[in-house]
């Protein structure tokens, strides 16, 4: 899985809450709350499809600790399994905030999709 996905998008309204796909399921290790993990991601937004981040173009995963991470993601890796890729569609209470908090992100619904890596 080294190639970057393509999105579909779910259409419809914007979930309210966190929606979890394992798009590969995975037979690696298994991610816990709070572990380090290595992901390669694709993040678009729900709303315009349009991208605004991914890993691919950077060229290389990233690594990280869990619970520095947005709340969505928090409780949307856990359960993973390395090799795996998921998506999560993440409502602006669980991603950034509701509209006018701060941050470019901030009101949207945003989605995922997370190829994990290894987890340490």
């Amino acid at each position: 899985m080294s190639e970057k996905p393509e999105i579909d998008f779910p259409g419809g309204d914007e979930p309210t809450e966190l929606v979890i796909t394992d798009l590969v399921v995975g037979d690696g290790a298994e991610a816990t709350p709070g572990a380090q993990v290595l992901v390669h991601y694709l993040g678009v937004e729900f709303g315009s499809g349009e991208e605004f981040d991914s890993s691919w173009n950077r060229g290389e995963p990233i690594e990280f600790p869990l619970r520095g991470l947005i709340q969505g993601w928090q409780d949307g890796i856990p359960g993973m399994k390395v090799g795996g890729r998921r998506q999560l569609v993440i409502p602006p209470l669980l991603a950034y905030g509701p509209a006018g908090g701060g941050h470019r992100l901030s009101g949207k619904t945003l989605i995922f999709v997370i190829d994990l890596l290894d987890v340490r």
